[in-house]
């Protein structure tokens, strides 16, 4: 039994990932500040003994005793980052310094869950973690692509110079059960406005591409990542390499919920990307990963979730 934190435990991807631990029999403390995260997303995580969940927001200290640190905590939506920006940026930058710090003085290991943001606007593609990216330091996204590079650094070098044991994984667009109805993510945007038979709101003209991962093929990734051997820090691209345009998508769950939506356009906010699509050779060498679910199969689990919480 290991004893692990996860900071953004009560978010989207933290809640599966605490919950996977907790099957596994590990014993987990669930660190969220609920800014996004949500206690009904670990209602059900409270029958374990061997789960604890702190209010806690991670530009603070946090002194506990564990072996593994994953670090998730941080507004991954453009709707809930640009909210508060110097906040996005605090939480990625000095959260990033407390879990590192942390995992230096109790020996352990620490996970940044970065992001394929750091690869801003791509111009090259697909993009290989070799590829230092094309991002706008001053846009209304930088506080959040910009707070993950610097994370990214911090992981390296306090790595090269503390000899922290870091592993560092890049995810690209996930989705799934646990998605707030209010989340601003093109897939949860297009199934909540489905399914209420509204307007779905394309950007552009539909054609910028994403990569959809559905959430328990990520955390199946991030467990394998931190388990990985030692030595191996990454980073590591997490993501399904099938590739959508908006109106693929649109249309796919139009045709899964039966909606009879219309299509909307509005105009493509500054600097969103027109291409997302990971190599994954990496993931697959060091991991024996990749994907097994894929779109149209994660969708109807996703459907099905949002029919229950619209219901």
């Amino acid at each position: 039994m290991k004893r692990v934190l996860v900071t953004g435990g009560a978010g989207f991807i933290g809640s599966h990932l605490c919950r996977k631990l907790l099957e596994d029999g590990d014993e987990v403390i669930c660190a969220d500040n609920l800014f996004t995260g949500s206690k009904k997303n670990i209602e059900d995580l409270f029958d374990y003994s061997n789960f604890e969940f702190l209010r806690h927001d991670i530009t603070k200290e946090l002194y506990v005793e564990v072996d593994q640190i994953y670090n998730l905590a941080c507004p991954a939506s453009p709707v809930h980052y640009q909210y508060n920006p110097i906040k996005t940026v605090k939480t990625s930058v000095m959260g990033a310094m407390n879990m590192l710090g942390l995992a230096k003085r109790v020996h352990g290991r620490v996970l940044q869950a970065s992001t394929s943001e750091v690869y801003g606007n791509p111009q090259v593609h697909p993009q290989p973690e070799s590829y230092w990216g094309s991002v706008n330091p001053i846009g209304i996204r930088s506080c959040y692509d910009e707070g993950k590079r610097i994370a990214e650094t911090l992981f390296f070098d306090y790595h090269r110079q503390q000899d922290v044991d870091i592993k560092v994984i890049r995810i690209f667009n996930t989705y799934g059960p646990n998605m707030d109805t209010e989340d601003g993510r093109v897939v949860s945007n297009f199934i909540v406005q489905a399914l209420k038979g509204e307007d779905i709101t394309i950007y552009g003209r539909g054609e910028q591409t994403r990569s959809f991962c559905y959430v328990d093929d990520l955390v199946e990734g991030m467990y394998r990542m931190m388990n990985s051997r030692d030595g191996f820090t990454g980073p590591v691209n997490l993501g399904n390499p099938g590739e959508f345009t908006m109106l693929e998508l649109a249309d796919k769950i139009l045709e899964l919920t039966g909606s009879k939506s219309k299509l909307v356009y509005r105009p493509l906010p500054q600097d969103d990307p027109m291409q997302r699509k990971p190599v994954i050779d990496l993931a697959e060498k060091e991991l024996g990963w990749k994907p097994e679910i894929m779109l149209e199969e994660g969708l109807k689990r996703t459907i099905a979730y949002f029919e229950r919480r619209l219901a």
